[in-house]
Formats: structure tokens, C-alpha cells, sequence
């Protein structure tokens, strides 16, 4: 359930592509070692083709506290991967004739807004409308707390709809949380078993299940942030996500669901070809991530301070899949590091030179920025000599200074250049550039 500073945008990986025969394992190694050396990353990747796996790597602590590393079977929290599984579970149901895409929900939710027009199809697509409850500031004060299907659904009728339905596109976990429900009014049984039963067991995914409070002793990890050093995140109720973020699992794991999936064992043709249809951006609980010549499907995922991806290339069978309890570096640049190892492709080892600012020379940045570009404001603050930078209705992140003036996130792949004399910052992020003022 996470998103990138600006909005959600689907991994992009500018790459040609041959077969895989000998990947670059050693390198790929020396790669991982400069992330976690340098406090980049902690987690696990795996690389898969034709059902062969090809590589796998973990890093880190699941447990800094107590010095526990992980290995290939860690389990993770995936956040918004989960849309893909619930994704597969309606069309599942639709094709046991439980369900339609056109059918409205106002049978099972009458009291949401334009519960008579929202259809099966717009929940999946981002186009109902409906608000996402996580946009919401006091959201980061009660995700924590157990909440109940009617507390959940309350609290989405509360917030009403940004847009009428089937108008635009605009990513709501939402619509996620409520397709969660109408699956356990369908087959009466709780989303876990809806998911054992129908996905993991018959694949034997055996680390992969809808998550619960993080237990260690069964090899799962914790989550933490990077200010200084790694700080342990809260754990965000399971309950609260449901199918839209609640589901654990391990890289490897992630590369065998997708061979499923994309090999015809899940869904038939016609419901796998209504996932991978794009409209503005997003598909059914897919997102297509175009290289050049060669196009994959996958998601992204956050909660709480985990972060993954997985996708898979339809056309030669490759599954690439990270899991991360622990994230201080763009996993975009890390998924593009994995596939050149696996195509022979150029990459470079990241230097991660910084200089230090004292914590007075920073007082110079601190303040609230606006844009006319865009309607998001920026609140810089601090702790101790690290800068802090808060997007609207999102958590804050902690920046490096790289030059005089210049800091950046290498999680997020954002840079930002203060002119403290005319009381401005100037943001990129992905190709595109952003001027905000002090208020």
C-alpha cells in the first residue's frame, strides 16, 4: 500500500533483451554486498526462467535487534502484490459463476456512494472512485489497531467518492479492501482460507499466506526506516489491508506465482487477457512495465517499512521478484541491476559518496514549500544532522546531502536542490522536475 512521493507509477526498465545463459552472479554479489555495506537495502531477490531458478540473494536483518540474517525462505510482507492474488481470486469466483464483472456492489455495500453504478470491473480497474482511505492523514494514527469489516467499511463510506465512477482512473486501496469482503460473502469463509484454498495450497506455496502479527520464530522479518541508522516500523494491523496489502511471502515464492499465473494455471486465457487489458496506466491487479521491445506485468508493493516488486516477461518466461524489509535506495535501479546481470547488460556498482551538513546549516532549508505545478505541499524539518522531507498525506523520508544545497533519497529516486536565498527548492523525480516556494 505504498506509493512513490508524487503518485504511483509503474517501474520502467530501459533495457534490450537476449536469453539468459550465463548471469553475472559474481558481480550481481559484489552489487548487493555495496548496498548492504552502505545501509542501502535489506532484503531478498530471486530471479527465475522457465521455471529454473537462476538466482537468489538476501541481505540485512530480519531482526537488527538480535542480529538475525535472513535467507531465501525469509517471508516478507508484499503490501499492494496482494492486489494481484485477490485479483486472481474474483476471477476465480467469476468463473465459478459467483460473480460478474458488470454486477454493481450495492448488494453488498448500499451505503457507499454510486453503489448502484460501481461495478466488479471499476473496484479492479482504480475507476470507481471511491476515496482511498490511506491518503488520509489520521490514517497513520489507527492503522495499527485491529478493525473490523463493518469499522473498515464505515470508515470508506465516510470517505465518499473523489470522482464519478468509470470517469477517470485514480489508485484506491479501497477498492481492494471492499473486493476483500464481497470474496468472503461469496465463499463465506475467511480471506485466508479463500487464498489457501485456492492459490497457495495447489501451487504449495508454502511461504506465502495472509499475514498476521510478525512472527520471528517462523522465519518472518520486521520492517524498519533508515534515519542514521535502521529504526523498527510499527506493525500495521493485517485486518486493515485485507487483500488490497495483508499477504506475506518470499521472493521466491513470487516467481512461482507468476509462472502460474501467466502459464494458465490459475485462470483461463479470457480472465488472464482481462488483467493484462491497460487502461490510463493500470490493469486488474497488474501493472505492464515496458523495456524497449519487451513488454512484463507485475505490481509494486508497501506497508509499513517493506517494499517489493515482482514481473514477469510473458515473451521468455523470466520472473524477477524483491522482497525488502528495509529500503534507503530506489528498488527501480536494483530491478534494473538484476535483469542487465541476467542479459549481460552493463550495470554499475553505486558509489555512495555524501558530505556531512551540521545541524545548524540545515535550520536554512526547514519550512512548508508549495507548488503551482501541482497540489502537493513539501514540510521539511529535521533530526539531528539528517534532513526530513513530508509530502502531503504521506509519511516523511530522510534525505542525503550530496553537494552544497543538493540532498536526495535514494529510496525514492528523488533529488532536491534548495536556492535558500530565494526561498525555494526545485524537485525531480523520475525525468520530471517540480518548483516549490516557501510559504
Amino acid at each position: 500500500m505504498y506509493k512513490n512521493l508524487l503518485t504511483v507509477i509503474p517501474l520502467i526498465f530501459c533495457l534490450s533483451f537476449s536469453y539468459a545463459q550465463n548471469i553475472d552472479k559474481p558481480k550481481l554479489d559484489a552489487y548487493f554486498k555495496t548496498l548492504e555495506d552502505n545501509n542501502k537495502f535489506m532484503g531478498s531477490v530471486a530471479i527465475s526462467q522457465n521455471g529454473q531458478l537462476l538466482y537468489t540473494k538476501a541481505i540485512g536483518y530480519t531482526d537488527i535487534e538480535n542480529h538475525t540474517k535472513p535467507n531465501k525462505d525469509t517471508k516478507y510482507r508484499i503490501g499492494s502484490i496482494s492486489k494481484t492474488f485477490t485479483t486472481v481470486l474474483i476471477f476465480k469466483a467469476i468463473e465459478e459463476g459467483k460473480l460478474t464483472l458488470g454486477q454493481t456492489i450495492n448488494q453488498y455495500f448500499p451505503s457507499v456512494k454510486n453503489s448502484d453504478k460501481i461495478t466488479i470491473a471499476q473496484l479492479l480497474s482504480h475507476r470507481s472512485g471511491i476515496h482511498n482511505f490511506t491518503d488520509d492523514e489520521e490514517y497513520q494514527q489507527w492503522n495499527t489497531t485491529k478493525k473490523s469489516e463493518k469499522e473498515l467499511t464505515d470508515i470508506i463510506v465516510k470517505g465518499g467518492s473523489d470522482f464519478e465512477p468509470d470517469s477517470k482512473t485514480s489508485y484506491s486501496n479501497s477498492n481492494f479492501v471492499l473486493l476483500s469482503f464481497i470474496l468472503q460473502k461469496v465463499y463465506k469463509q475467511h480471506y485466508s482460507e479463500i487464498l489457501k484454498e485456492k492459490i497457495t495450497k495447489p501451487l504449495n506455496l508454502k511461504n506465502t499466506f495472509y499475514g498476521g502479527k510478525i512472527n520471528l520464530k517462523n522465519n518472518e522479518s520486521n520492517s524498519y526506516k533508515f534515519v542514521n541508522s535502521w529504526n523498527k516500523e510499527p506493525e500495521t494491523d493485517m485486518s486493515v489491508p485485507m487483500g488490497a496489502g495483508a499477504v506475506v511471502s518470499t521472493p521466491t515464492d513470487l516467481t512461482k506465482f507468476a509462472e502460474a499465473l501467466f502459464g494458465g494455471q490459475l485462470l483461463s486465457a479470457k480472465s488472464l487477457e482481462q488483467m493484462e487489458t491497460i487502461k490510463d496506466g493500470i490493469g486488474m491487479g497488474l501493472f505492464k512495465f515496458p523495456f524497449y521491445d519487451k513488454s512484463s506485468y507485475g505490481h509494486t508493493g508497501g506497508i509499513d517499512g517493506f517494499t517489493s516488486v515482482y514481473s514477469y516477461f510473458p515473451s521468455d518466461k523470466t520472473a524477477v521478484a524483491l522482497t525488502s524489509n528495509g529500503s534507503n535506495y530506489d528498488n527501480n535501479k536494483i530491478m534494473i541491476a538484476l535483469l542487465s546481470g541476467v542479459y549481460n547488460k552493463p550495470f554499475e556498482i553505486p558509489n555512495f559518496a555524501t558530505i556531512e551538513v551540521s545541524s545548524e546549516d540545515l535550520d536554512q532549508y526547514l519550512g512548508v514549500y508549495a507548488s503551482q505545478q501541482i497540489p502537493l505541499k513539501l514540510t521539511v524539518t529535521k533530526k539531528d544532522k539528517t534532513l526530513l522531507v513530508q509530502a502531503t498525506g504521506q509519511s516523511s523520508f530522510p534525505l542525503e546531502a550530496s553537494e552544497k544545497d543538493k540532498f536526495k533519497s535514494e529510496q525514492i529516486g528523488v533529488a532536491l536542490e534548495f536556492n535558500p536565498a530565494q526561498k525555494q527548492v526545485i524537485l525531480k523525480q523520475h525525468g520530471a522536475t517540480f518548483t516549490f516556494n516557501k510559504e
